[in-house]
This record gives C-alpha cells, structure tokens and sequence, in this order.
C-alpha cells in the first residue's frame, strides 16, 4: 500500500490530490503551517494531519513525498526526507504520474479561468454519467473538488503553468482558455511561458483553445484543434455571463469531445453551484451587497469590474483589493492601477506575499498611482471592514472583495459573517 507524505496538504492544489488518494485507499499524511477546513475535511477521511513544519511529521515508511511548490528544499520534512531517501515530487509532477492511470484526460491550462472551466466540465460529466474523476484546485460550493472517479477511463483537472508542470501532462483533451504572461517570472521570462503552452498544445491528442493572436500562434497546425472565437464580454449563456459565459462555453465544447450533446451540456449545467471565490455574492440588502471575486492579474480584474458594472449599473462600485505576489504588484503595477481605477472607490490592503516577502513596490504605491479615489489601509481585517462600509452616497453600495490571497478573511466582519 502506497504511503504518502504531503507537505503543504492544506493548499487548494495539494488538497484534492490527497483525497483522491485516500479513495484508492493510499496511507495519507500530511502537514501545514496551519490548520484549515481542508484540513479538517482530510483528516475525518483518514489522513493524519500535522500543523506547523517538522523533520518528525514525516513517516520514516512513508514511499513518497508530495510538496507544494512554494515548499523551499530548506523545509525540515524534505531534508528528512533527502536524509531518507524517500522520493520526492512537486505537486504537479505527482499529478502529472496520476493522470497517466486514466485512458482520457481533459487538462485545462491557461492564464485565467481554468478552475471555472474544470469545475463545469467535470459537472457536465458526473450529471451525463461518466462518471469522471476530477480534481479542482478550488472549493467547489456545496460540492466536491475531487474525485477518483469510477474505473479508468475519464480524468479532468486543471494543470498549472505557474511552474511549468502543465507541461508533463499529454493530454487526451487539451483545453486552453487564454495565454498571458502571468507568472513568466517564475518559469524564465514571457517567451519560456509561450513556449510551455506550445509544448502543451503540441501533447494534447485534440486541442480547444480561443482565438487570440498569441494562442493562434502557438497552437498553428495542430492536426486537431477547434478555435473559438471569443464572445464579447455582453455574452450571456443560459444564466451565464461576461467572462463565466466564456468559461462555460468552453466547457460546453470539451463536453461535446466526450459525446454529450451542446444543448444537453447547458441544461446540466443550470444547477452548477458555483466556485468559492468566484463572483460569489456574500449579503444583500436595499443598500448593501458584498460580493467576491479571485482576479488578481490585470486582465481578471478588468472582466471582473466589466462583470460587476454590467450586473449591478445602479450601484457605487467600491473594490477592496489585496494585491497578490509582490512580482505580480511589480511587473503590472500601472495596469492594475488602470483596471482599478474604473470602479468608484478603492481600498488597497497590504501585498499577500506568497513565495517572496518583499519587493519593490506595495500596496501603499498601487493606491497612489490609483489616484484621489483609492486608499491604502493596513492593520487587521476588522478594522480594514470597519473602514470599507463607510459610505453616505445616494446609490447602494457594491462592495466588491477581489484578490487571490487571505482577504478572504475580511467576510467574518462584513454583513453576513460570524463576527459582523
């Protein structure tokens, strides 16, 4: 019986993997630096779960070592392991060797949106029958991020580009929803990044991708692609809009590859619950409604303000934006400036730092370069909530929670939350 070791379990990557591998019956253990409702969900399917980092979390028996990629070699339990000579493999590389037990994988690659799309392609899936295996780098609301599935047939996942694993898949199904230049500085520079997606799309059986003349470049003569051509961000599909209709007739394409019929892949997905984190409404009322949402590239927060705008005309619009990765802040800090400064009012909160704490460029400056409408704010979540709820204007209040680190948090002191 397999025995494996995950550093970094509570991870929205790392996460699925291990309950996928607790249903083939594996020995799961694993540890963070804290405790989450992922962990928790692990542990009461069996894993033994250790919070905080140590040599001793590690199972001297333990066959492999599964790490997160923001783990650094220096962490104690991949020395330990080294020591051992245990294997070790990055997150994606061990998902790389799961998919290959799987006649037909549908791995989605892209810049922005490849979560939504893998969550509705797998919900098409599991209500047409086929019953997939599925892994979902995101909580799924109301419903599963991971699932082996039933034999070896279907696989659907997202494959990561922030560290070149994407490209250790070969695809069944390739689906790319965009190519941007997100995260190029931790693979090599813009023209290292393209050239992993091209490698991806070269590995990919069949290949849907839409249009865009960086995508139509790297993906020229693959002897199975089908191109779509992007609506425009007005684009409604069943109770779909903006850029979650892009996403869902994406996922309604690769659908079709598995035999279910357009019309049908729509109607299964009317009861899609949704990611966490998502355009996720939060509270409302007459004069208050708090929404959330994952954008934290310039592109994603442009569709994400279009998207709020389009939905709710009437409202002020006011964005509380947590900066995330100061490489991020750095290399786009005059664009996210532009996307943010659409909105009627912004509050700018501290960088969340990821895999580097420090950088060139804060928080402090993005809401400088917003201009007289936004402010930088630091202290904790509550005061930060405090702050964002004053307003006396005329229009009810949108107050849109966006970026992809712990800003999550601030929801337990806005309306609606347990400390509210």
């Amino acid at each position: 019986m397999e025995r494996v070791h995950f550093i970094g379990i509570g991870g929205a990557g790392m996460a699925p993997l291990a309950a996928i591998l607790l249903e083939h019956g594996a020995v799961v253990t694993g540890s963070d630096r804290e405790a989450n409702a992922k962990t928790a969900e692990l542990a009461r399917h069996g894993a033994v779960m250790h919070i905080g980092h140590d040599a001793a979390n590690l199972p001297p028996d333990a066959t492999l070592a599964v790490y997160s990629s923001a783990v650094p070699e220096s962490n104690p339990e991949r020395r330990r392991a080294a020591e051992l000579k245990i294997p070790q493999l990055r997150r994606g590389e061990f998902l790389a060797e799961l998919t290959r037990q799987y006649r037909r994988l549908a791995a989605v690659s892209g810049s922005h949106g490849k979560t939504s799309v893998t969550a509705m392609l797998a919900h098409i899936l599991v209500k047409a029958g086929l019953k997939p295996g599925f892994l979902i780098g995101a909580a799924v609301n109301g419903g599963a991020s991971a699932s082996a599935g039933a034999g070896n047939d279907i696989f659907v996942s997202e494959v990561d580009e922030s560290d070149a694993t994407h490209t250790l898949v070969r695809p069944w199904l390739g689906i790319v929803p965009n190519v941007d230049d997100d995260h190029c500085w931790s693979v090599g520079g813009e023209a290292a990044l393209r050239e992993n997606f091209r490698r991806f799309g070269r590995q990919s059986q069949h290949l849907i991708y839409y249009a865009g003349p960086v995508a139509d470049r790297l993906f020229a003569g693959h002897p199975d692609a089908l191109r779509l051509e992007r609506p425009p961000m007005d684009f409604a599909l069943g109770r779909w809009h903006g850029f979650q209709a892009w996403n869902a007739q994406l996922a309604i394409a690769a659908a079709g590859r598995f035999g279910v019929a357009p019309e049908r892949a729509l109607a299964l997905l009317d009861d899609f619950p949704g990611v966490a984190r998502r355009m996720s409404g939060h509270y409302a009322s007459e004069r208050l409604l708090v929404y959330e949402d994952y954008a934290h590239h310039p592109a994603e927060v442009a569709s994400s303000i279009a998207a709020f705008r389009g939905r709710f005309p009437r409202c002020h619009l006011r964005v509380v934006f947590q900066p995330h990765r100061y490489a991020r802040l750095a290399k786009y800090l005059p664009e996210l400036a532009a996307e943010l400064g659409k909105a009627d009012s912004v509050i700018v909160t501290p960088v969340f730092a990821a895999w580097s704490e420090t950088g060139p460029v804060s928080g402090a400056d993005l809401a400088a370069a917003i201009g007289a409408k936004a402010r930088y704010l630091e202290g904790g979540w509550p005061e930060i909530a405090q702050k964002a709820l004053e307003y006396d204007g005329a229009a009810p209040l949108l107050l849109a929670v966006i970026g992809a680190g712990d800003i999550e948090q601030i929801f337990h002191w806005l309306p609606g939350g347990e400390n509210a």
